[in-house]
């Protein structure tokens, strides 16, 4: 028998100067961290390896200088590919500076992309992106100058128009696991996703790649139960036993372990504490009446999170299923540096099997972030400025739900704004106004959804716009608020205002909880 454990600088050899190093995770959960380190501190001692090429489906970081960004230094990453962006200001730096090729491929296209390559196929063909910053008309992806080849094309198949995203070599794919027996048999027993890495594995091995897992624990061969293995031996080239947990092997970007994330506990949901009333709060209890009793659910991150503390104090979260794309299904996602993780769900899938859920038209409201937006409804929430942030799994969920609600502030920047006894008073408000003219970077395209004839809102805490035939209609406004100076005011454009406009519910902006939620699922 031939053990497969490595020592982390053998592992790191693995990895050369020109490579595809594709990363499976989500912030930090299941994100090879030891591995990544130590291919940083080679490249800083030796020059080497240089002129990556990175894949990564969701966001691998924590705003902080961990996950992907211990690879942001110029010279290590001549190209990234992948979802969002955000979470490593590093590697974002460099991309605004044009020294890193990037380009912004939805979050789950890029796990359907580690599907198609597995399976080798020329690429993923799929419809989305169509109308936004990623069909190759509005700019195919590119998030910067120096990313000038055009890898996204547009192709026609029976008479339609398909984005085709291309397949490619994948020279490394790392990922990480619990517990790894001598032949690289590898459970994820203690994390709290399980990701992409099974089909990342099988995209590597197709390719002539190799595969690296990182875990905490070592067990003797055959003796693990075959049920728990999530990746087979026969598919992982080494494995490498993480040798600080606490540092380089955390559950998630906030918690280093939780049984509950684990899903090995379950919780009193009484025990969560309540939000503050407080804008978030107001978003939520009013962006929740939308769904009806048992619909099926995403939540963004953001303001939409507050959407599943909402439920949970009204007392009808087990009345509706919450979803994240990184695979929880059922209970109350996490939000903050746990964002992607669960309490209390009832299932976790792979990230592609949630995408394929997602995609199919299998939810029926989510509930995402509005950053700005503009008079045809078109939001943008990848780039502000020279910013570099992505779209993450925004494209997949807002472009095939049948109800999109975006959740977020009226505007933007400091502000003070006082909520209670039924009504809002802006005291201050923000300085950056957030419903403009034309978005910097259509994310979500206004006329595609009214061409595929979804239900758009958009929630504030002062107001609630539709999209109706291409264009945003103003039709509630809170207690307290003067159309005029508060929102009108605060508008790059006049929308059309509703007649008679609606007063949202007073019971939205007092501190108990409402009730209402409650009897209006019941009905």
């Amino acid at each position: 028998m031939r053990s497969k454990v490595v020592p982390l600088d053998s592992a790191a050899d693995m990895i050369h100067s020109g490579d595809t190093l594709a990363s499976s995770g989500f912030c930090l959960a299941g994100v090879a961290e030891e591995l990544l380190a130590k291919v940083a501190d080679r490249f800083q001692a030796t020059g080497q390896p240089r002129d990556l090429t990175i894949l990564h489906a969701a966001g691998q970081g924590d705003w902080r200088g961990n996950g992907l960004d211990r690879l942001g230094y110029e010279g290590l990453i001549r190209r990234i590919i992948g979802g969002h962006f955000g979470s490593f200001p590093k590697i974002g730096a460099l991309i605004s500076a044009n020294r890193v090729q990037a380009y912004n491929f939805p979050q789950g296209v890029m796990c359907h992309l580690y599907q198609a390559i597995a399976t080798r196929k020329c690429g993923e063909i799929t419809k989305l992106g169509l109308g936004t910053f990623l069909d190759p008309r509005l700019g195919g992806g590119k998030m910067n100058a120096l990313s000038a080849e055009d890898l996204i094309r547009i192709i026609q198949l029976e008479g339609q128009e398909w984005l085709l995203y291309p397949a490619m070599k994948i020279d490394v794919a790392i990922m990480r696991g619990t517990t790894a027996d001598e032949l690289g048999n590898v459970t994820m027993e203690e994390e709290a996703l399980f990701l992409e890495s099974l089909t990342l594995a099988q995209a590597a091995r197709a390719t002539g790649g190799k595969v690296i897992v990182q875990v905490k624990n070592l067990a003797k061969a055959g003796t693990l139960n075959p049920r728990l293995v999530r990746i087979p031996g026969t598919m992982i080239d080494a494995v490498v036993v993480c040798s600080d947990p606490e540092k380089y092997h955390r559950q998630t970007g906030g918690t280093y372990y939780s049984p509950v994330f684990a899903g090995h506990v379950r919780v009193p949901m009484q025990s969560l504490p309540p939000l503050a009333l407080d804008e978030k709060k107001v978003i939520a209890r009013r962006a929740i009446l939308e769904l009806k009793p048992y619909a099926v659910v995403n939540l963004g991150i953001g303001a939409p999170e507050a959407v599943a503390a909402v439920a949970a104090e009204e007392g009808v979260i087990e009345q509706i299923t919450l979803t994240v794309e990184s695979g929880a299904v059922g209970g109350m996602p996490a939000g903050g540096t746990d964002f992607g993780a669960a309490t209390n769900h009832w299932a976790t899938i792979d990230h592609i099997q949630q995408f394929d859920f997602y995609d199919s038209g299998g939810l029926d409201a989510t509930f995402l972030g509005l950053a700005e937006a503009d008079q045809q409804g078109n939001v943008n929430v990848s780039q502000f400025g020279s910013k570099t942030v992505g779209v993450g799994g925004f494209t997949n969920i807002s472009q095939n739900t049948r109800n999109v609600i975006f959740c977020g502030r009226f505007t933007s920047g400091k502000s003070k704004i006082e909520i209670g006894q039924g009504k809002v008073h802006i005291v201050q408000d923000g300085s950056e106004i957030k419903f403009v003219r034309r978005v910097q970077q259509i994310t979500f395209s206004g006329a595609y959804a009214s061409q595929t004839k979804q239900r758009v809102l958009y929630v504030t805490e002062r107001c609630v716009f539709v999209l109706r035939e291409g264009r945003l209609v103003l039709t509630e406004i809170a207690p307290g608020v003067d159309l005029e100076k508060d929102i009108l005011g605060r508008m790059q454009f006049r929308p059309e205002i509703d007649q008679p406009l609606k007063l949202m519910d007073a019971a939205f902006f007092h501190a108990p909880p409402t009730g209402m939620l409650r009897s209006w699922l019941e009905k």
